[in-house]
């Protein structure tokens, strides 16, 4: 990841686009996980698979703002310099270096390492990102959003005003989509290029989670983050119209599935995985289900004669009909056991390193799966891969 050579070596590549229609690129929000997704991005850009269409949330957000807001040759770059403006230490010339040479073999020493770090983060912020909010909120007399958070985000505003260029996402290239909560409807909202001019705010918002950031304010109405609702736009893009023939890469940073906690902490953790992951696998099943009725009866409706198609009952059914495929690649970030429940705000140099290369490796593991990228021939039309269901049934992928 950060540094300006390329982090690993490049060692795919893929010269023909796959025969889809649309690839899509779907991203979760989890702060500092974040990485993770741009590791996977290197991956992808390194096989040529660019997508059509870029959607997230929170820290998701932020990463598709950064790759729908740059030309494809300068992506990588882009993500690149941000998360290094975000790992800086905070406290500047008082912490030593870091040495990527020195190694942390031991675990409960890991996890001290990171929660130190994580406790720094909380004082002093992530530079390039947010920063503690003075005077503090409590100090505050009016009744303002900023008087409702812990920080200060002008610096993540300084940060996508310089590495985006909005003018390009609004150009309409590649599609993109962040989903935001409205504070007083609670509803969720998708801002979409395919319906809004996007700006720096839509992406502000999908990334206001409270109480640490401030409500984004868009048009007189007040957003927080769309993690509060669905940390996912998973379903957004799946039940998109017109439908085509999509390949989707479903980046989450956090698992559904996980231990049993044995303490007070591992506890907090467990609840924000289950809260965050979104239960994607879940959502994906519902899915094939749902496409595999809409094939079913458009074969069906293939078969009956003309005069029964032309009823209501038969139009009806048309609305719903259709024949597209889909391949849902799912890429599961798996924490490992010292990075605790600080893992989304633990900035480190060393562990957004760790990150990405586990983001980057992932991606590669699974592209080496030919049947990724090829069109589902099954019933359903939808083909499901995730890299840790195989590798649990034996592949030595």
């Amino acid at each position: 990841m950060p540094g300006r050579q390329p982090l690993l070596r490049k060692t795919h590549t893929t010269t023909e686009r796959p025969p889809f229609e649309r690839i899509a690129l779907i991203l979760q929000g989890g702060g500092a996980l974040g990485a993770y997704q741009a590791g996977v991005y290197q991956a992808l850009a390194e096989a040529n698979l660019h997508p059509d269409w870029v959607a997230g949330i929170s820290i998701g957000a932020v990463n598709s703002a950064l790759i729908a807001g740059n030309p494809p040759e300068k992506r990588v770059e882009r993500l690149r310099e941000f998360w290094e403006t975000v790992c800086a230490s905070p406290l500047g010339a008082f912490e030593l270096p870091y040495n990527p040479s020195i190694k942390i073999e031991d675990e409960f020493a890991h996890s001290v390492v990171n929660q130190m770090r994580s406790f720094f983060i909380l004082l002093c912020g992530a530079p390039g990102f947010f920063r503690p909010r003075q005077p503090p909120p409590f100090l505050y007399t009016s009744l303002s959003p900023e008087a409702m958070s812990y920080y200060d985000v002008i610096p993540l505003k300084a940060t996508l005003e310089r590495l985006v260029d909005f003018d390009l996402i609004n150009a309409g290239a590649t599609r993109f989509s962040v989903g935001a909560v409205n504070i007083r409807s609670g509803n969720f909202v998708y801002f979409d290029t395919a319906t809004h001019q996007i700006g720096l705010e839509h992406v502000m918002a999908s990334g206001s989670l409270p109480p640490g950031f401030p409500a984004t304010e868009i048009e007189g109405e007040f957003y927080w983050d769309g993690g509060l609702v669905s940390n996912t736009p998973l379903q957004w893009v799946l039940d998109s119209s017109p439908r085509r023939d999509t390949l989707a890469f479903q980046i989450d940073l956090w698992n559904a599935r996980g231990q049993l906690p044995r303490n007070l902490i591992e506890a907090e953790l467990r609840q924000k995985e289950i809260r965050f992951s979104s239960r994607t696998r879940t959502a994906t099943h519902e899915f094939k289900q749902k496409q595999m009725v809409r094939r079913t009866v458009a074969k069906l409706l293939e078969k009956l004669p003309k005069d029964l198609r032309q009823t209501p009952e038969a139009e009806m059914l048309a609305e719903q009909a259709d024949e597209k495929v889909y391949n849902l690649i799912q890429l599961i970030y798996h924490a490992k056991n010292y990075e605790g429940c600080s893992k989304d705000y633990e900035f480190s140099r060393r562990t957004v390193e760790e990150h990405w290369k586990s983001g980057y490796t992932d991606a590669v593991r699974t592209l080496r799966h030919p049947e990724v990228l090829q069109r589902p021939d099954g019933v359903d039309g939808v083909f499901t891969f995730d890299l840790a269901e195989q590798d649990r049934e034996g592949s030595t992928a």
